[in-house]
């Protein structure tokens, strides 16, 4: 009996495991990736810039959601929230004190991360639909908070702000629009490098045991309650920056531009991208950005129906996003190379 299967397992083939975690992407692939970002602003036009800028201001708000529900297991719809907290803090920063718009991004990143992380502490009690619930309260709120009138002196009220577009530095020879892509690039590539870090480190591997096993975690000796408002914080705190970043590219805010609308687009983009994967963090930014867009062209009437119809396409046939193309594209180059 014993020799039959020594026969079966010596001629079984060896499977390869695919980590269940890949956080980033091969270091080939992350140098074509940048350098296709780095030199596409140089053969499109401004407004396309525009774009591809928001889709990097996205990209860092997914990224942040990723942290909390990716990392740590603990769900948000509450995002909208620390994304207007973030982008009314530079524009009242600038307009009504003058202060240079790449000084506001700590400063609103650093507001941020303490919104988020006294936040965290009435949430420890919630899990699951209940903590979505409530941050879903939070970001239904925030828009009619920024209208209280004792506000209006900084916020502007209902009207809202215009934000003055920065000049690119040092009289370099670009557009205002080049040069914030270039900005944006540089904080979401320091941030990205941060977060896959943060991930990794000792605090990373704290959520993601929180996320797998609450019990086991707290068992092991993790304090559940401080690693779950320490990634509320950090999510928060990558949020605002994200919020800054936006409130200086669109020139604008309002209270209306912080809806809850933004906060499921936002989670949508996370799904698209793949929960937990940070590089899908752009794929799903560009899911939300794109894809309406193309809806409308395919049908003005009816763009949300077809809107519908994409996202039920695409959930139907990659129901993990991103990481599940991308995991098919690393095996289909791994055995070609075998060959």
């Amino acid at each position: 009996m014993s020799a039959a299967v020594e026969e079966v397992v010596t001629e079984a083939p060896a499977v390869e495991a695919v980590p269940k975690r890949a956080m980033t992407l091969g270091t080939g692939t992350s140098l074509v990736v940048l350098a296709l970002l780095i030199l596409a602003p140089l053969v499109v036009k401004n407004f396309v810039i525009f774009q591809l800028t928001m889709l990097l201001v996205y990209g860092l708000a997914v990224l942040a959601l990723n942290i909390l529900t990716g990392g740590s297991g603990q769900f948000s719809l509450g995002q909208s929230a620390f994304y207007a907290v973030g982008a009314y803090t530079s524009a009242v920063l600038m307009e009504q004190y003058n202060v240079n718009y790449a000084l506001t991004l700590p400063i609103s990143g650093i507001l941020c991360f303490a919104v988020g992380f006294l936040f965290g502490q009435p949430a420890l009690r919630l899990s699951g639909v209940y903590l979505a619930l409530a941050t879903f309260a939070l970001a239904t709120a925030m828009p009619q908070l920024l209208k209280l009138n004792f506000l209006e002196p900084w916020t502007g009220g209902v009207q809202g702000l215009v934000v003055t577009k920065p000049d690119a530095p040092f009289g370099l020879p670009m557009s205002q629009d080049m040069w914030l892509y270039y900005f944006t690039l540089a904080i979401t590539i320091a941030i990205y490098v941060g977060a896959v870090n943060l991930l990794r480190s000792r605090s990373g591997r704290a959520f993601m045991a929180i996320r797998d096993n609450e019990i086991a975690a707290s068992a092991m000796g993790i304090d559940v309650a401080l690693y779950k408002t320490l990634a509320f914080g950090v999510s928060a705190g990558i949020t605002g920056i994200a919020g800054s970043l936006g409130a200086i590219v669109v020139q604008f805010v309002a209270p209306d531009s912080y809806t809850i609308g933004l906060a499921i687009q936002l989670f949508l983009g996370m799904v698209v991208g793949g929960v937990g994967w940070l590089p899908g963090s752009i794929v799903g930014a560009a899911f939300i950005i794109f894809v309406p867009n193309m809806a409308e062209n395919i049908s003005k009437g009816l763009s949300g129906a077809v809107f519908g119809v994409l996202l039920f396409l695409v959930i139907f046939v990659v129901p993990h996003g991103a990481r599940q193309v991308a995991i098919f594209c690393q095996q289909t180059v791994a055995k070609f190379r075998k060959r």
